[in-house]
């Protein structure tokens, strides 16, 4: 009789380590910890090595109402101008691409940083951020598409940046405003008298298959730069399949270096 009491006692504490170790599992649970991600698991306590965080794509369109970072996970779609106003900093991770929609003459997709805007662009020699058109089948993770070649240009605007530098625009004018732009629409504007002007950091950035023409003598270019000032940093820039100019300056006093146009 003491034997198999003592059997029972053995089996019930058995019983209770196995349960309790059960619970440790499921407490343990693997997954996706970014709230930002579409595979997010609120009750993950760890991540998942074996399943990355999923974010989806991000249309983008109009004027940015506050300063944000644009993530390496996603690919961005500018549709038409987008804008980075005054006082408003748009960062952008290493390795993140972003995509301008489809859209001749005015209507043509552009990142336009206004004067007093600011793009944190800052990439690196494995990682760069690339610009590129909605057509190009490149991806997350790629550093290149396989579907457009380098006679494929115009396929949307451009980059553009504007500052509070000097300028002498026509007629003397110390103020003017971009190519390409509507001038009602009032963030084409560029030139100032703050020669240390800064809009920010551009470095290992790869800029493709863009430039538009809106009529004679009225484009926009791989990257268009008014009124820039040395306060900004322009390093390791390349422009690829690009109409029109590669890179054009409007005045201005930054200081560009390691540019290849192709």
């Amino acid at each position: 009789m003491k034997t198999i009491t003592k059997t029972v006692r053995t089996l019930a504490i058995a019983s209770i380590a196995i349960g309790l170790g059960a619970a440790t599992t499921s407490c343990d649970r693997k997954g996706c910890m970014d709230e930002l991600a579409s595979n997010y698991e609120e009750k993950a306590t760890k991540e998942d090595p074996d399943e990355a965080c999923v974010y989806d794509d991000e249309s983008i369109t109009g004027e940015l109402s506050a300063s944000t970072t644009w993530i390496s996970d996603k690919v961005y779609t500018l549709s038409g101008k987008v804008v980075v106003p005054d006082g408003v900093t748009l960062t952008i991770e290493p390795g993140t691409i972003i995509k301008g929609a489809e859209g001749q003459d005015a209507a043509a997709a552009a990142l336009v940083v206004a004067r007093g805007g600011k793009l944190i662009a800052n990439g690196t020699e494995s990682s760069p951020i690339i610009f590129t058109s909605v057509l190009d089948n490149i991806e997350v993770g790629q550093l290149v598409g396989t579907n457009l070649e380098k006679t494929d240009n115009q396929l949307w605007g451009g980059v553009v940046i504007c500052g509070n530098a000097p300028v002498s625009t026509e007629n003397g004018d110390t103020e003017g405003n971009i190519e390409g732009i509507n001038p009602d629409d009032g963030f084409g504007k560029y030139g100032g008298s703050d020669a240390a002007d800064n809009s920010g950091t551009l470095n290992y950035v790869s800029i493709r298959h863009g430039g538009i023409s809106i009529g004679e003598g009225n484009e926009l270019n791989g990257i268009t730069l008014g009124g820039v000032g040395t306060g900004t940093s322009i390093s390791n820039l390349e422009i690829y399949a690009t109409l029109d100019d590669g890179i054009e300056c409007f005045g201005g006093t930054v200081n560009i270096s390691n540019a290849l146009v192709f």
